[in-house]
């Protein structure tokens, strides 16, 4: 097994290769407006690091999100064209249980928490390290403060909002690193991963105006 894992559903670019005991090779770098730009040279970082090239992966595990259009996309489409190329199996796993998985939090329940701009946080609880109790959701901090009064929580939508996530602590963002070994774990013990299939939660900022005028030529 050669799985190469990425995500570009927060504003990290996160990139690592696991092969299905340990990960030998991750590279991060935390940069909103340019996870086009720097997605593909973090694969090549870590391919040369590890000493391999792109033909020997056997499968793709991209971050599904949730996280905001533009960004998730880079990702799911990268992953999509290397399971193409390389006719290997693309594996999606929710961007949330990826944090949830490396946080340092040996008993829950606990909220995973990321920024989802406008005011909202992308979030899900979980029981464990591995176990997720609800779907990803959106919303403002003040309209879940009761739902997740008291529990630790983790991620960059949590770091921001203290008045209700008062014990939030790292990670901040995801890393390709925990979504592979997650994906890994999950795969070695028989169990199916999900398609990489995008968790938007909601529509695009970019919008076709509305009652534009048309301009035709006379």
């Amino acid at each position: 097994m050669l799985l190469l894992a990425l995500d570009t559903a927060t504003p990290a670019v996160t990139v690592a290769l696991h092969d299905g005991t340990d990960v030998i090779a991750s590279t991060s770098q935390v940069d909103a407006r340019r996870h086009g730009e720097l997605l593909l040279p973090a694969v090549d970082r870590v391919l040369a690091r590890a000493g391999l090239k792109l033909e020997s992966v056997t499968g793709v595990v991209v971050g599904t999100g949730p996280g905001p259009y533009t960004g998730l996309r880079v990702g799911l489409m990268t992953a999509d064209t290397f399971g193409l190329a390389l006719g290997v199996p693309v594996h999606g796993v929710c961007t949330l249980d990826g944090l949830a998985y490396a946080a340092d939090i040996e008993k829950g329940p606990f909220v995973v928490a990321t920024d989802a701009r406008r005011k909202e946080v992308y979030w899900a609880t979980y029981a464990d390290s591995r176990t997720r109790l609800t779907d990803p959701a959106v919303d403002r901090p003040a309209d879940i403060a009761e739902r997740v009064a008291g529990l630790p929580a983790v991620g960059a939508g949590a770091l921001l909002y203290p008045d209700t996530f008062p014990s939030a602590h790292e990670p901040e963002h995801v890393s390709a690193a925990a979504l592979a070994s997650l994906a890994a774990e999950r795969l070695a013990a028989g169990g199916e991963l999900p398609a990489p299939r995008p968790l938007y939660l909601r529509r695009p900022d970019a919008q076709v105006p509305k009652n534009y005028k048309v301009v035709t030529p006379k």
